[in-house]
């Protein structure tokens, strides 16, 4: 019975794992509100009544796929903003894993990107919440840094925000020049560089 279960589960795990994948390849050519859940079920092939079985509605699929394409970086960004190394490290540390990242990942990108201010609520305040998230851990790593000392939670709250939005900024470079060639790329890498560095300094001279 209990292998019986397993593979059925397995098998559910799958399906649910083909119709995330479906409707972001979709998702590629139209926002999230003009999809279809029978368009992402004809292309998995499966049944209409088969999605209700892993989403309550696209708008859920919606929110699965930003947990999708956030989650597994809570780790790596703290990685990044961690006081190992001095201020030049982290940020060539935080450019190279942005680039790695939209390499690996340009669809899942690209749906952040387009989603964030798109018009599905459930997944504008899911993508609102990871990058809350990613701001709170950041902001962690900074108290951590002898250049916060007499620094506030609500001023460290605040640059941790510039930090997570100048890193979605540079994702959004580095998808646009993914299929430049490599000159451009260098430039997006250089002027990202350039861009978290001024942050770096203003943030040496921040009297609050």
């Amino acid at each position: 019975m209990s292998h019986t279960l397993g593979v059925r589960q397995a098998q559910k795990q799958k399906t649910r794992q083909a119709l995330l994948d479906a409707a972001l390849g979709l998702l590629e050519e139209q926002s999230l509100s003009s999809l279809g859940l029978r368009e992402v079920t004809r292309a998995v092939g499966v049944a209409p009544t088969a999605f209700y079985r892993h989403f309550r509605s696209t708008a859920d699929l919606g929110v699965a796929l930003v947990e999708e394409a956030l989650g597994s970086l809570h780790p790596m960004i703290r990685t990044t903003v961690s006081t190992a190394g001095d201020s030049e490290e982290r940020i060539v540390r935080a450019v190279e894993l942005i680039a790695r990242h939209v390499d690996a990942f340009p669809a899942h990108v690209r749906f952040i990107a387009r989603e964030r201010h798109g018009g599905v609520q459930p997944v504008r305040e899911a993508i609102r919440d990871q990058l809350l998230r990613f701001a709170r851990e950041v902001k962690t790593e900074l108290a951590e840094d002898p250049e916060a000392d007499g620094w506030s939670d609500e001023d460290l709250l605040m640059l941790a925000h510039l930090y997570v939005d100048q890193m979605l900024i540079t994702a959004s470079l580095f998808l646009e020049a993914l299929d430049c060639p490599p000159g451009e790329r260098e430039q997006v890498t250089r002027t990202a560089t350039r861009q978290l560095r001024l942050i770096s300094i203003g943030r040496s001279h921040w009297t609050g």
